[in-house]
């Protein structure tokens, strides 16, 4: 078990959270189905080494009831037969957008484009925003220590509890 250097940077701070958190939820407003925002979540979070926020999203894919299989291949979704065109290309972008050093040109235009191809200016806004928030997510927890555990848990469920509320209130 890894003690947490700071137990939560973004919490200490409430200004700093509810920043961090209306950026977040401003990616679900623009028109790209909740499960994708988790899907990019998951992926991003798998590759910066976050175990606070994986743990976090896989619960709130399964909340959304995505597969177990379709959860656990998000690691290889280039190769699993369980993720849509959209998916691939918002996964795609994910990554581009996590690995900003490994390549020249960060996120290349056959990478955009095929994701332009699935979404609108309003789409890609929404995920270029959510993997950025994501990644800023990431990077408090991977640097503080503040690992998986019972507050990813119940962060999933408030997650998930929030989302709900805010589809109720959308179907009124």
């Amino acid at each position: 078990m890894i003690t947490p250097r700071i137990k939560n940077a973004a919490g200490a701070n409430p200004e700093v959270y509810r920043g961090l958190l209306a950026l977040s939820n401003a990616a679900g407003k623009l028109g790209v189905p909740r499960t994708t925002l988790l899907l990019v979540s998951l992926r991003a979070s798998q590759i910066n080494g976050c175990s606070f926020c994986v743990d976090m999203h896989w619960r709130e894919l399964r909340e959304e009831g995505e597969p177990d299989e379709k959860i656990f291949a998000v690691a290889a979704w280039r190769e699993a037969p369980y993720f849509t065109d959209a998916e691939r290309a918002a996964l795609a972008l994910t990554e581009a957008g996590t690995r900003l050093a490994d390549r020249a040109d960060a996120v290349p235009d056959e990478i955009w484009d095929e994701a332009a191809q699935h979404y609108d200016e309003k789409g890609l806004t929404a995920l270029v925003i959510g993997i950025a928030a994501i990644n800023t997510w990431n990077r408090l927890n991977v640097m503080t220590r503040n690992g998986a555990g019972e507050a990813s848990k119940a962060a999933a469920e408030a997650s998930s509890r929030a989302a709900h509320a805010l589809a109720g209130a959308g179907a009124r």
